[in-house]
């Protein structure tokens, strides 16, 4: 598999625009493609530094919707970097983002996990340099 990398993960969200807001507005991802596609959309937003898109899936149905916020298990699931997560947290807690702990000093660096509207859980992280 030479050149190949990991270019989105799915996120099942109950709908596109509460999505879309969160990401675009609260996180300052950027709207990369919102293709209508019959009753679906195409709908990935991305990190403002870059890396893997998001595809924010709208549930379809009750197994779908029953995914929501637990697509891992209950575990976190998607993983945040910066290079400042001390102003990233405040900006963030001062949006509306709920954090589940303070930061902690972790042999990789500092991290803290906290909930997007949908239950997912996320690390938020600044790698040692």
């Amino acid at each position: 598999m030479s050149g190949a990398h990991l270019s989105a993960v799915a996120l099942v969200v109950p709908d596109y625009e509460p999505a879309i807001r969160f990401f675009v507005d609260v996180m300052g991802f950027a709207l990369a493609e919102d293709i209508p596609m019959g009753p679906k959309r195409w709908v990935t937003v991305c990190p403002p530094g870059g890396g893997a898109q998001l595809v924010l899936a709208r549930a379809e149905g009750a197994e779908q919707q029953a995914a929501i916020g637990a697509q891992a298990g209950g575990r976190v699931f998607l993983f945040l970097e910066t290079d400042d997560i001390t102003r990233d947290r405040r900006r963030m807690e001062a949006a509306g983002v709920r954090f589940e702990e303070p930061i902690r000093d972790e042999t990789y660096g500092k991290v803290c996990v906290w909930r997007d509207p949908f239950g997912n859980r996320w690390d938020l992280i600044e790698r040692k340099r």
